[in-house]
C-alpha cells in the first residue's frame, strides 16, 4: 500500500543536517505554540501538534533518523511513498516519544506513513483519536506553623476556584502535596495532569522555628518576675502551660519544654524552647516610680559591677 511521504524536517522547519539540540528547540518551540493546553478545541492546532510529535520522535531517535534519513533521501513531501520488503518490521512503542510537558506519549494516533516505516507492532491505538494527558501544574501553597502542625482540611485557591486540600500532619518548609486529577486538561479523552503544592511555611507572630522540628517563642517577664521567680502561663501550639519561672531569671535566658514542638510524621514531637525578656513599665504611675525609687536606694546591687576599675 502507498502512503504520502512525510517530510519530517519540514515539519519542524530545520534542516537535514541539523543537530540533536536544533531538533530538540525546534520541538519544544512548536509544541508549545500548538499544545491541546494552549489551544482548547482548535482541531487544525490538535493535527499540528500530532504532525510535530510524529516528527520528533523519529528525528530525536538516532537510529529512527537513520532509518528515516536512508528511505527519505529520494522522496519529496506529499509524493506516493512505498517501503520495500523487510521494512515493516521496526519497532516503537510510546516509551520513546515525549512532549515538552514532560509526558509520555500515551493515546498519540500516528500515521499510516509512520507506521508503516517503522512498524505499529508497538503502537497501542486508542481508537478514539488524538489525546494526550494534561500538563502537570506546580504552585505554592502557604501554611501557618499551626496549620502545618496540626494538618487536617484546607481551602486553597488556585485558577479562581476552592480546592480542599488534605494536609497531613508534620509537614515543613518544601513538602510536596499531589492532587491528581487538578492538573492541565487533557486533550482528547485522555486525563487531566496532576497538581502539586509545594508547602512554604509563613511568618509566625508568635512562634519562630528555629530547626526542623523546634520552636521558639519570646516570653516578656517584669523585673520583680525575673527577680523573685513565678509561675506564668505560655503559649504553645496545643494551647498555653504553665511554666516556673525560677527566682534571679536573666534577660536571654532560655528553657525547654520538652515535647512541644511540631509534630513529624512518625509522630514524635520536637522541643519548644522560652527565651526571656524582661521589660519594664514605660508609663509606672507617681507610686510605681516611688517604689522604684526607694529601692535604687536601699539596694546594693549593680549590674555593671564587672565595669569597675576598668581595664
Amino acid at each position: 500500500m502507498a502512503v504520502k511521504f512525510r517530510d519530517y524536517y519540514e515539519i519542524l522547519g530545520v534542516s537535514k543536517t541539523a543537530s540533536e539540540d536544533e531538533i530538540k528547540k525546534a520541538y519544544r518551540r512548536l509544541a508549545r505554540k500548538y499544545h491541546p493546553d494552549v489551544n482548547p478545541g482548535d482541531k487544525a492546532a490538535e493535527e499540528k501538534f500530532k504532525e510535530i510529535n510524529e516528527a520528533n520522535a523519529v528525528l530525536s531517535d538516532p537510529e529512527k533518523r537513520k532509518r528515516y534519513d536512508r528511505m527519505g533521501s529520494n522522496y519529496q513531501e506529499g509524493s506516493d511513498f512505498t517501503p520495500p520488503p523487510g521494512w515493516e518490521n521496526g519497532h516503537v512503542s510510546y516509551e520513546d516519544i515525549g512532549d515538552i510537558f514532560g509526558h509520555g506519549g500515551a493515546g498519540y494516533d500516528f500515521s499510516d506513513f509512520f507506521n508503516m516505516l517503522f512498524g505499529g507492532g508497538g503502537v497501542r491505538q486508542t481508537g478514539t483519536g488524538f489525546a494526550v494527558k494534561g500538563r502537570d501544574i506546580e504552585a505554592e501553597l502557604p501554611l501557618t506553623l499551626l496549620q502545618a502542625h496540626r494538618g487536617g482540611a484546607h481551602l486553597f485557591s488556585i485558577r479562581n476556584k476552592q480546592v480542599e486540600v488534605n494536609i497531613p500532619q508534620g509537614v515543613r518548609n518544601g513538602t510536596v502535596i499531589r492532587l491528581a486529577g487538578l492538573g492541565g486538561p487533557g486533550g482528547g479523552r485522555a486525563a487531566a495532569g496532576d497538581l502539586f503544592l509545594k508547602v512554604k511555611l509563613q511568618p509566625d507572630p508568635l512562634f519562630i522555628l528555629i530547626s526542623e522540628d523546634d520552636i521558639q517563642i519570646e516570653l516578656p517577664l517584669s523585673p520583680w518576675e525575673a527577680v523573685l521567680g513565678a509561675k506564668v502561663q505560655v503559649p504553645t501550639l496545643d494551647g498555653s502551660v504553665e511554666m516556673t519561672v525560677p527566682p534571679g531569671s536573666q534577660a536571654g535566658q532560655r528553657f525547654r519544654l520538652k515535647g512541644q514542638g511540631l509534630r513529624t510524621r512518625n509522630g514524635v514531637r520536637g522541643n519548644q524552647y522560652v527565651k526571656l525578656k524582661i521589660v519594664v513599665p514605660t508609663m509606672p504611675t507617681a507610686k510605681e516610680k516611688e517604689l522604684f525609687s526607694r529601692l535604687a536606694s536601699e539596694t546594693r546591687f549593680n549590674p555593671r559591677q564587672s565595669f569597675a576599675g576598668g581595664r
